[in-house]
């Protein structure tokens, strides 16, 4: 059953690259990057065939597995590209902080409501203007958003693994959470999305 339900493995790529390659582009804004994340997702994938059980559709399951892949990769590149504090001694970017986040992380005004988050991802305006969202900030923030947000990596990992601490990780997401917000007010995502 699970063979009937996954399809061939030579059918895979013909029928589900093109969404993985999406996914993984949008994760790692690097082409070749993506290509590689897609090609370890459909290797793992044929060595772990046996292991489907059958409970999410082929292109569910693959997805499952390039998201570890990604998850791998951003920490195999977290590793070799040193954090250093500069981007947590910008000095009157603070004070934007502060207006925008309370002493607990969260938003001091709620962005506007944007519609159902699922459905706003399955359209390619959305992604197209967070994908140029993502690319304007700075690659550190940007990496450790998709860990933490995208990626779902809990904190504590994330500062194992960057050798950072909970303060400079939170000070950094804030930052990438700030900096996302002014970008989609600016192209006025809520007006992209009907209500």
């Amino acid at each position: 059953m699970a063979d009937h339900a996954l399809g061939a493995p030579e059918t895979w790529l013909d029928e589900h690259g093109a969404a993985l390659y999406k996914y993984a582009l949008l994760h790692t804004r690097d082409p070749h990057k993506a290509e590689e994340a897609v090609q370890e997702t459909l290797l793992a994938a044929l060595q772990a065939r046996d292991r489907y059980a059958g409970g999410a559709s082929a292109r569910t399951w693959l997805i499952g597995i390039l998201k570890h892949k990604l998850v791998d990769m951003f920490r195999h590149a977290s590793r070799e590209i040193p954090l250093d504090e500069a981007e947590d001694g910008d000095g009157g970017r603070d004070v934007l902080l502060d207006e925008a986040f309370d002493g607990a992380g969260h938003w001091r005004t709620m962005p506007a409501d944007w519609g159902d988050p699922e459905d706003t991802l399955a359209r390619s305006q959305f992604l197209a203007i967070l994908q140029r969202c993502l690319d304007a900030l700075p690659e550190r923030l940007a990496r450790l958003f998709m860990l933490r947000e995208v990626m779902e990596e809990d904190s504590e990992t994330i500062c194992q693994e960057l050798a950072i601490t909970p303060t400079n990780l939170w000070t950094m997401l804030y930052r990438a959470r700030l900096g996302l917000r002014r970008c989609l007010d600016r192209n006025r995502v809520g007006h992209v999305i009907p209500e």
